[in-house]
């Protein structure tokens, strides 16, 4: 199993996301697969067959891995220009993480289970994003 990195681009919480998500699904086309999204990428990942049936995609959002998505498929398509693309398809479920710092890139980046952030606990989710934030920074979470 391996889990992809990527940058969250224009969102700035886990509540963005979630909120993109949310708009998302609400207008996909009819007879759309329910519970799944398509992020479209340019390169398809040579490592695809590691990630599919277990890998998450763990989402930088503000300079920190704060949440995963788990990789449902990957699906390499050509657009309507003729350039090769692919889909990470995803559950739409965010699972909150223990916040790690990650410094920006471009594309993504392979990422081993054993460097994995852990999922936070159920009661972590209560907690405002800033102040998990702050509490991160002060070492108390």
């Amino acid at each position: 199993m391996l889990h992809l990195v990527k940058l969250c681009v224009g969102c700035d919480s886990v509540k963005d996301l979630e909120d993109w998500i949310k708009e998302k699904l609400k207008a996909r086309k009819a007879g759309a697969r329910k519970r799944e999204r398509n992020h479209t990428t340019r390169m398809m990942p040579k490592r695809a067959d590691e990630i599919v049936g277990g890998g998450s995609l763990y989402w930088v959002i503000r300079g920190q891995i704060m949440c995963r998505e788990r990789i449902l498929d990957i699906r390499p398509f050509v657009d309507k220009a003729g350039i090769g693309r692919c889909h990470i398809v995803l559950d739409c479920k965010p699972v909150l993480v223990e916040p790690r710092p990650y410094r920006a890139f471009q594309g993504w980046r392979y990422l081993e289970p054993k460097d994995a952030p852990r999922d936070l606990d159920r009661a972590a989710p209560d907690i405002p994003e800033d102040l998990r934030r702050e509490l991160r920074q002060l070492g108390l979470l």
